[in-house]
Order: C-alpha cells, then structure tokens, then sequence
C-alpha cells in the first residue's frame, strides 16, 4: 500500500500548459487512496477544466475567495484549507507562481493557502527552457528551499515552446513516487517490524459461555494505527472485539483465547523489532471445558479454573533484542506493582493504568496511563484521547531508537 493512503493531499494548479497533466495527476492521488483537495489559479482555467478535477479528486476545486455569482455563498477559508492538509503540491508551478511564493504576493487564493500551510509543501517547475535556467527562477527555487519548500525536479523533454531541454514538469507518475519516496525517508520508523496485543482473551465454560473481561481493544487498534503512520511493518494479534483495522498494511491476526494469542505471539516474536501487550489475557481458564451446553439444574455452580500462560513474561524470557512493552491494570499500589511487573517479566517500559482515574479503564474512548521504564523512571501523563495516548506511546518506541 502506497505510503500516501489517507493522507490529505492539496493539489495547487498555476496557469501552465502543463496544467492538463493534472488530471492525471489527481486520479493517480485517488488510486494511491489519498484524499485531495484542489485549488485553482484563474489563469489555470484556461488548460483544464475545474469540473474534470472535481470529477476526479470527488470534492469541490476552488479557485477563488468566495462565489461572485451568490452573495450569500460562504468565503474559501484559505486557512482552513492550509490547515487540512497533510502536505500541499503546487503543480505546475510556474515562474510567476513561484515568484509570488518568494515575495508572499498574495494576490489569490492559491498563495493565501500556500502562506498558511502548516504542512510540507512540494514544487514541481514548469517553464521553457530559457526561463527555468534564468537567474530569477534560479534565486526563486534557492529561497524557497530555504524555506523548507521541496523542489520536484523538471525532467528534460519537448517544450511547448517547440524547443527541447529542460523545464518539462515532472510527469504525474514520477511526481507521485517522488512523494512516496520522500515521505518514506521521512518516517521514523519505516523498516521496523512491531507485535501489538489488542483486545480480550474468552475462555470458554462450554460451547455457548465463557470468561472474558470488558476490554473494547480500542488502545490496542489505536497503537497499531499510529505504528502503521510511522512507517512500520504491523502484526495485530487481537481478541475478540469488533474493531476493524483502517490501514491495509496492518497484518491482523485474530485469535480468541489466551492459549491462541499465546501461540500467534511465540510465532511471530522472534522476527519484530518491538512488541506491545496491550491486550487484556484472562489470567485463569476452566480447567475442564464442558462438550454440551451446561444445563440449568443445580442452585450453583462450580468451575474449577487453571493459570493460562503468561504472555508478556514468556515473551521476556526469550527477549534478545527486541524493545518489550507491557501493560498494568491496577486498583491498589499501582506504581509499586507496576515496578514489580517490570522486574519479573524482563520488560524495557510499562505503561501504567489505574481503574482508580475517571476516564480511564475499559470501555472509555480516553484513557490516563503512567509510563515506568526498566529504570523505574515514572512519568505521569494526562488523560487523553486513546488516539493521543497511543501517538504518545509510540514517541517512546521512537526515542528508543533515537539513542
């Protein structure tokens, strides 16, 4: 799956001829599973037309800060529009955009947008040949590098012009894979391969019962979200729950019981680079497993129940190199627990939660953890959304690796 899958792309189209190859460019966005934006300049109209990239890109193009023809349309917010975006392409940017880009001349909607991106922004020239190497484009393409702005080299070609050489923009494809590849250096942890436990274990009574707990798997999911965002390789190994994973490249393995989360963990373990035990394993199960649905006869009833094996621990006794981090729920003497937890089952960082903080625990869309490394170094965090925890979690994982 292309590295461009849900990301937020703005397309800016300058008045170039080269403007026709947008199209191409846009469905290619939407093929790579980007959602896409696009802003026209009004020189632009005149090489493509706005309806065949709403067509493609499924969304409005905008051009200008608000429609002449209803006054009581609402304006383009260029900042709304600068702030959706996870990275912003001007394509074709021609020598008069770039110019404008430099001196922040902000004479449409296009540069207001460009002025208030947050986002990276990427370049792709398209001029003749005479003014591509000309020393205003060249001081043009100098400054906005300095910037932070990211050049996409024009490729060399037949020019409208008639003439030959360079300034021909990038074509679509290669503009695409120019992205890709930029923004796949750019992760952290792109090439790591990372085990993620999610979810409840049910252990079964008999075919129709079981013993399970109330973990919904959302941190779990979560977690594995963000470490597929960061560039990393996912194995999800999820009880029974009805999460769905977003991202293709996750590999999500499901399981039901502790003895089958057990087994996919010890399959797995010795090829990834970190493990996560996020999810919730029943720490006993019935001895005994009834065949037939147990009848409703006697006033009670007794189920005689064993250990289930301890995954985290069985994990740290076989840890070479790999980053290990467990999870503590806790109701008394959580940190001193959490330490012992630490000790006992090898672990490089806990991640703390106590049943005892409002908003936290099972069931709730926030949660409020406390991280307690080898080190028992303790760092007390906010409660947060289970998406902001799980970016702060995998912040961990990267500073790993950052030593």
């Amino acid at each position: 799956m292309s590295v461009l899958s849900g990301k937020k792309v703005l397309l800016g189209v300058s008045g170039g001829i080269a403007a026709y190859k947008t199209a191409t460019l846009v469905r290619l966005f939407i093929k790579a599973g980007a959602h896409v934006q696009v802003i026209m300049t009004p020189a632009s109209k005149d090489f493509v037309t706005p309806i065949t990239l709403s067509t493609l890109s499924k969304n409005p193009v905008h051009s200008t800060f608000f429609n002449e023809e209803d006054e009581n349309a609402q304006w383009n917010n260029h900042v709304e529009l600068g702030l959706w975006a996870d990275l912003m392409l001007i394509a074709p940017a021609t020598a008069n955009t770039l110019s404008k880009m430099v001196n922040g001349n902000c004479d449409n909607l296009l540069i207001a947008t460009y002025l208030s991106a947050k986002c990276p922004v990427y370049f792709a020239p398209a001029m003749d040949l005479d003014m591509y190497k000309h020393p205003s484009t060249v001081a043009s393409f100098h400054t906005l590098k300095q910037f932070g702005d990211i050049i996409i080299p024009a490729e060399k070609g037949e020019l409208a012009s008639g003439l030959s050489g360079e300034g021909r923009m990038a074509e679509p494809e290669n503009i695409v894979d120019f992205l890709e590849k930029d923004l796949e250096s750019k992760l952290p942890l792109i090439g790591k391969k990372i085990l993620i436990t999610a979810g409840p274990t049910y252990e079964a009574i008999d075919p129709v019962r079981f013993i399970g707990n109330h973990s919904s798997g959302k941190m779990g999911f979560d977690i594995a979200e963000r470490a597929a965002e960061l560039g990393a390789s996912v194995i999800l190994i999820s009880g029974p729950t009805h999460l769905n994973t977003k991202k293709a490249v996750i590999n999500l393995i499901r399981v039901t019981s502790a003895q089958e989360m057990y087994d996919a963990c010890h399959e797995y373990f010795e090829k990834v680079d970190v493990a996560i035990c996020a999810a919730a394993v029943a720490d006993y199960k019935p001895k005994f497993v009834a065949k037939q649905k147990i009848k409703k006869a006697a006033a009670s009833l007794a189920i005689e129940l064993e250990k289930t094996q301890d995954i985290l621990a069985s994990l740290g006794k076989i840890k070479q190199q790999q980053f290990l981090i467990g999870f503590a729920l806790e109701t008394e003497n959580e940190i001193e627990n959490a330490k012992l937890k630490i000790q006992k089952k090898n672990l490089d960082l806990i991640v703390l939660n106590s049943l005892m903080d409002e908003g936290a625990g099972f069931g709730k869309t926030t949660n409020k953890i406390t991280f307690i490394d080898k080190d028992f170094v303790v760092e007390p965090m906010d409660l947060k959304l289970k998406e902001l925890v799980a970016i702060d979690i995998m912040n961990k994982v990267i500073s790993f690796y950052e030593k």
